[in-house]
């Protein structure tokens, strides 16, 4: 389980993300439209256009972390 520890900052993206974008696309996304730094430690969150879908992006200090959850039905 990868837990961060200390503080950290979340941000979230309102607007639904092309799933088939990795890590650089995403980084990428933070840069240009958010423009903030993919490697300042803080945990992006993106979801798909069915809301049903998040990735997640984190900078754990030694590379790039890609968090990918699909979330089931009840």
């Amino acid at each position: 389980m990868i837990s961060p520890t200390g503080n950290f900052k979340l941000y979230v993206a309102t607007k639904p993300v092309d799933f088939r974008k990795g890590m650089d696309g995403l980084a990428t996304i933070v840069e240009k439209e958010f423009d903030l730094d993919p490697l300042s430690g803080a945990i992006f969150i993106f979801h798909s256009k069915r809301a049903d879908r998040m990735k997640l992006t984190i900078w754990d200090g030694t590379g790039q972390i890609l968090v990918y959850k699909r979330i089931e039905g009840k």
